[in-house]
């Protein structure tokens, strides 16, 4: 046990801190009335809690994650560093970098003044058409843990707060605001519920936020025996439960299940609703004061609590956030086919680099998780500034962008917000064509009551001369004007079946085409009246100025690539998905590239048997011309520093250090792509068998198996030893050059069992060694490994056996087998 100077124990100072803060919350709360206690558990506004100055209680600011903090405004005039996607830190498969991560993240967090992170998302990818995927982690329940558990340790050293989210079986977008999840009780414990207990008992987490869902008949923030029963009662989670935004529906329901934070703001079932259903005898005073006390400690913790000395007190050392993003880049990106040693490419060698996603990279994913960097660093920008004058050509080959996104490129947007009289009440700039102002996040001197109208104005200088299309995404009345011209001036209604936030993640409409010169400035305007019979469920201005470039010629555009590509030694294919693919507020119908992608990797493939190609999506795509290329790189979404980190694995200064945490496959041979409930609900009769357990028991060959991926060296398993629950690997780097492994151990019970999988990820670890070198790693497998829930009992069981334990480089890619019983 280590010891303090003062021959203390850290454990003991921890306590003896915690008992102090208990002391203060204590006091604090019996000082409280009943109206300040509900008042307490109801936001002030979008992103706070309401002050309490009479017990010295700040409010307490929270912001969404999980790749950047983006605080509480929707504006880049504060930029935020954008990391990998969630898919991608978990394919680093390094609980060590995620806390790294998550320091970062709390740093950017104090700079904002943001006490709380809504993040990390611990949702499994249960269905490949998971809409959200890319915000999760992984399929496997063990491997979520593990990197969550080191993201919430690295927020909270920094001390600031994490929720983690969504409690539970939040796993698909269509319907989820009302969806009924119909999960046995065993499927709930092995999977959906595992990653949140393995981080409650790991990483000690501050918040928890329950989902929007049901689960078997009751809403998630009403779920009493889930949230105090389970979560509370048997984990010992002593964090505060916070509602998604709006999940919160029921005053009496949601404060009885254990919700202790109702938001948005202002108005909520908690406050005056709360303090009411007190006096009537529906609720017990002292629910309330649970809840309260719960907010309490919350606040002492992160230090908004006068008299409550916060958990750290000492900051970590700061934390160059370009640079890890950088990093987490390249230890993230999957190489899955490499012929021939076709990578690393020779820094002398000409390179022919198309796709459109090449230019305009796509970084992170649609919805709440949108933050704004201060830089990107496209593909083109990476590999421009790593090679030499003269050896890379770029073409665009095929765009995916088949519909009008917001203005963004090429645009200098600013809003001019006036009240009815045509008075302008204030501006603000734009990251974008997008506004999203909620709550009070609006232009300073403007207030939704006098709010009016809305001109989004400024200049486009076109890249490309030929037809520009502009538009609107959005509800209510818009007049656009392109260089001097009105070109439309209409309105948009609801349709009859139109989710809460359509005019968010709605589709976009065509209202005008231009033809535009490169290069050649133009005056753009986009005039919004707001419609108040379609104001949005909570105070907030919601719609955007969308565009889309010239359409030209597919079939022109890909023999532009393949001139390019049969002139150059090697031909590098970057494909992606866009944000109608992959985002927030829907799930996929396929898992197909979107537009002419697949044509144009044939093409350029066909043209120069050295091709590359380089997957820019967040989850998986179908890549049914893997067999005619040279190598396949998955970079997700990469972060703003992408392009770097792909310049740097592409020409060797770095291996790409990526295991998949997800298999990837056809949409035709996934065994669970039911995401669309039918008369509400939506029954998981998969029950314990997706990701690679399902596979596995289909007997269906993924394209690429759970934990696959190469590196630039070659690796040999020497031996495995298991001495009761301990193992011993030896492994050696066989290759050229120095190397990271990622040694995966996996459980299989020597008997078959229809109810079990066939194995199960039961630990992993990364070594590193240089040529010729052997490293020893000891990995403890978890009681889990050889549990089940049983429903009958209600408890774990003890499955006694012989199991075989195997280590390797992937699911399938198993090098070493050792018996052991239990």
């Amino acid at each position: 046990m280590a010891v303090t100077s003062a021959g203390i124990s850290p454990t003991q100072v921890d306590q003896d801190a915690e008992r102090a803060r208990e002391a203060v919350v204590e006091a604090a709360l019996g000082k409280l009335d009943l109206d300040a206690k509900a008042r307490l558990l109801g936001g002030r506004d979008m992103w706070s809690l309401h002050a309490l100055p009479e017990i010295g209680l700040k409010s307490l600011v929270m912001s969404d994650g999980p790749v950047g903090v983006r605080g509480v405004r929707w504006t880049a005039d504060d930029p935020s560093i954008a990391l990998p996607s969630p898919t991608a830190l978990a394919a680093t498969w390094d609980p060590g970098l995620a806390r790294r991560a998550g320091a970062l993240l709390a740093q950017e967090a104090r700079r904002k003044h943001v006490h709380v992170l809504l993040a990390p998302t611990v949702n499994l990818h249960r269905s490949p058409l998971g809409g959200r995927h890319f915000e999760a982690y992984s399929e496997d329940p063990y491997l979520t843990g593990q990197i969550g558990s080191g993201y919430v340790q690295g927020v909270q050293s920094g001390g600031v707060g994490t929720t983690v989210k969504h409690f539970v079986a939040n796993d698909a977008e269509t319907d989820r605001f009302t969806v009924n999840n119909l999960v046995s009780e065993r499927a709930l414990r092995e999977l959906y519920l595992a990653p949140f207990e393995a981080i409650v008992e790991n990483a000690h987490p501050w918040g928890i936020m329950t989902a929007y869902n049901q689960v078997n008949g009751t809403t998630m923030t009403e779920h009493r025996y889930l949230v105090n029963e389970v979560l509370r009662g048997e984990w010992g989670f002593d964090g505060y439960n916070v509602s998604d935004w709006m999940a919160a529906r029921s005053t009496t329901g949601d404060i009885e299940g254990g919700l202790d934070v109702a938001m948005p703001g202002p108005q909520t079932v908690y406050g005056e609703p709360l303090a009411e259903a007190v006096r009537a005898g529906q609720v017990a005073e002292a629910t309330v004061d649970e809840a309260a006390r719960n907010v309490l400690r919350l606040a002492a913790r992160v230090g908004i609590l006068d008299g409550a000395e916060p958990v750290v007190g000492e900051l970590p050392a700061d934390i160059d956030g370009e640079a890890l993003a950088r990093e987490i880049a390249r230890r993230a990106f999957v190489l899955v086919r490499n012929e021939g040693g076709t990578l690393p490419l020779d820094g002398a060698a000409t390179i022919a680099l198309s796709g459109a996603a090449a230019r305009d990279a796509r970084v992170l994913g649609g919805g709440s998780a949108t933050v704004f960097p201060a830089r990107v660093v496209s593909p083109l920008d990476g590999l421009t500034a790593a090679l030499p004058e003269g050896a890379l050509s770029y073409s665009v080959g095929a765009d995916p962008s088949e519909e009008l996104t917001p203005a963004d490129k090429g645009f200098e947007l600013r809003a001019v917000c006036r009240d009815e009289s045509g008075t302008v009440l204030g501006t603000g700039s734009l990251p974008s064509g997008q506004v999203q102002w909620i709550g009070d996040d609006l232009p300073a001197g403007v207030t939704h009551e006098a709010l009016h109208s809305i001109e989004v104005t400024g200049t486009f200088t076109p890249r490309e001369s030929g037809p520009h299309s502009f538009g609107t995404r959005g509800l209510g009345a818009f007049r656009l004007t392109v260089d001097g011209t009105v070109h439309y001036d209409g309105f948009q209604a609801m349709s009859p079946d139109a989710d809460p936030f359509e005019a968010f993640f709605g589709a976009s409409a065509e209202r005008a085409r231009v033809d535009l010169t490169e290069g050649r400035p133009v005056e753009v305007s986009l005039l919004h009246t707001l419609a108040k019979e379609y104001a949005p469920p909570l105070p907030a201005v919601m719609f955007s100025f969308v565009h889309l470039g010239p359409r030209r010629d597919a079939d022109a555009l890909i023999a532009e690539a393949v001139e390019a590509a049969r002139a150059a030694d090697t031909a590098v294919v970057v494909v992606a998905t866009t944000e109608r693919v992959e985002s927030e507020g829907f799930d996929r119908t396929d898992l197909h590239l979107p537009g002419r992608q697949d044509d144009l990797v044939r093409a350029v493939a066909a043209a120069n048997p050295r091709t590359v190609v380089v997957v820019n999506s967040g989850s998986p795509v179908e890549l049914p011309w893997r067999d005619e290329v040279a190598a396949v790189l998955l970079g997700w979404f990469p972060g703003q520093e992408g392009g770097a980190a792909l310049a740097d694995v592409l020409l060797g200064a770095a291996e790409p250090g990526g295991r998949l945490p997800t298999t990837w496959g056809t949409l035709t041979d996934a065994p669970v792509t039911d995401v669309t409930p039918t008369n509400g609900e939506l029954p998981y009769t998969e029950d314990t068998f997706i990701g690679y357990r399902a596979w596995d028991r289909s007997g269906a060959t993924p394209t690429y198996p759970f934990g696959h991926g190469l590196g630039y060296t070659d690796w040999e398993y020497e031996s495995l030893t298991v001495v009761g629950t301990t193992a011993r690997i030896t492994v050696r780097n066989s290759g050229t050059r120095p190397g990271r492994e990622v040694v995966q151990l996996y459980v299989a019970p020597t008997t078959p069992d229809t109810t079990r999988p066939t194995r199960r990820l039961a630990a992993f670890a990364t070594v590193e060694a240089a040529p010729g070198e052997s490293a020893e790693l000891t990995l403890e497998l978890p009681h889990r490994s050889f549990e089940i829930w049983d429903e009958k009992a209600n408890s774990w069981s003890h499955q006694a056996g012989s199991y075989h334990v195997e280590a390797g480089r992937s699911l399938t890619d198993r090098r070493l087998s050792a018996e052991i019983t239990v």
